[in-house]
């Protein structure tokens, strides 16, 4: 096996691969007790190409691969690419690009919703996966030859997947149909660690003014210090004492003492003076932003059954096209629907609308009938 250590070495690789059309990405990471994750291997696969490359090696600089990343000319495939982004974006500064993700694409061939990648390799290429290094510590050296086996695994499956499913969408002409979800995995701000936006991923509890704002400024100070740290952010402290933090608004150790989820003696460390600091700057500043929680309309109590009715018929729509529900509406669109013809949701838009959207608005003004016929929902035309 090819295991890459020097740099000499990956530039070779490297050119292998820019000469190829595609190449599939993998990699192990840890990030159990770091807030950064560690990256410990990187396995590319081309065809004719194959590679194990070992980002902790002393002798190599990852720059060369950075490059194929970034060339536009090689399509990169992953499956369930969020994380790997996520890393190549932490270390080079730019995402890879373009992108194919097999998970994705998997909705649109009628594989499933987020399908694990051992069910894909079963399904699509009638193939069992080793699963007997799954759990290795990807950080240690050296790794065995099953471990690096397994390890390559991954990306020579996801090499023979790929073209198996982009012909398959080509030939139904569903390519397109992974535009949006490719656009989104694209954008940089979904990867966005700026401790100010770190409250966003929390969810309200109360939406008072006060309390929000509590929760920002805990927040933004529980992810500088996992960042600084390089640790979890529940090393710090966990998510309940942030909201306990938020509606309590400590303004001395004593107050930290009488919080449930917060650690005991934390109220008299540096970082519980730091927060307390910065809370008090908060709410003493003047001319900071006043959060006003806006609620979206309620649905009309009579929508509740069209609802459920075409529910019935995005259920029956995907079945009938091969394709996940997920893929073609989500539940607030089908509930956006169901209140407004003319509801500003993806499943009104392009070819969502052509699968589902036409169908639901038919369904819905009474110029299609759900049916059952021997026991499975028909669907016909008034």
């Amino acid at each position: 096996m090819l295991v890459i250590t020097k740099t000499a070495e990956l530039e070779a690789v490297c050119r292998k691969i820019a000469a190829q059309p595609f190449v599939a990405v993998d990699t192990e990471f840890m990030r159990e007790t770091t807030y950064w994750p560690k990256l410990c291997l990187i396995q590319a696969a081309a065809p004719g190409v194959e590679a194990v490359i070992d980002p902790l090696s002393a002798d190599i600089d990852l720059k060369p691969f950075f490059e194929v990343m970034a060339n536009e000319a090689v399509l990169k495939v992953f499956h369930a690419a969020r994380q790997d982004l996520e890393i190549f974006l932490n270390l080079s500064g730019s995402l890879p690009k373009p992108l194919f993700d097999t998970q994705i694409a998997a909705m649109a061939c009628g594989y499933g919703d987020t399908v694990a990648y051992d069910a894909l390799v079963q399904q699509v290429l009638k193939r069992r996966l080793d699963k007997s290094s799954r759990f290795t510590d990807w950080s240690r050296r050296p790794l065995s030859e099953n471990q690096l086996t397994y390890a390559l695994a991954d990306v020579t499956h996801l090499r023979d997947i790929y073209p198996r499913m982009h012909d398959k969408l080509a030939k139904d002409n569903r390519l397109h149909w992974l535009d949006e979800e490719h656009a989104n995995l694209s954008n940089p701000a979904i990867y966005d660690t700026t401790p100010e936006k770190a409250w966003e991923r929390l969810k309200l509890r109360k939406t008072t003014a006060d309390y929000v704002l509590g929760l920002q400024v805990a927040a933004a100070w529980r992810e500088r210090q996992a960042q600084q740290r390089d640790v979890p952010r529940g090393r710090i402290v966990k998510d309940e004492a942030l909201y306990e933090i938020a509606e309590h608004r400590p303004k001395n150790a004593a107050d930290f003492d009488r919080m449930r989820a917060v650690p005991r003696g934390f109220g008299n460390s540096r970082a519980a003076q730091d927060l307390i600091h910065a809370l008090d700057r908060a709410f003493a500043d003047p001319d900071r932003p006043v959060y006003k929680h806006t609620r979206p309309p309620p649905l009309p109590s009579s929508v509740g059954p069209t609802v459920e009715l075409l529910k019935v018929l995005l259920r029956y729509e995907a079945d009938e096209n091969g394709v996940a529900p997920r893929l073609i509406a989500s539940a607030s669109d089908v509930e956006a629907i169901a209140a407004n013809d003319d509801a500003d949701v993806g499943a009104l838009r392009g070819w969502r609308r052509e699968v589902f959207g036409e169908r639901a608005l038919a369904l819905k003004h009474g110029k299609l009938a759900l049916k059952l016929k021997n026991g499975k929902v028909a669907v016909e035309d008034n």
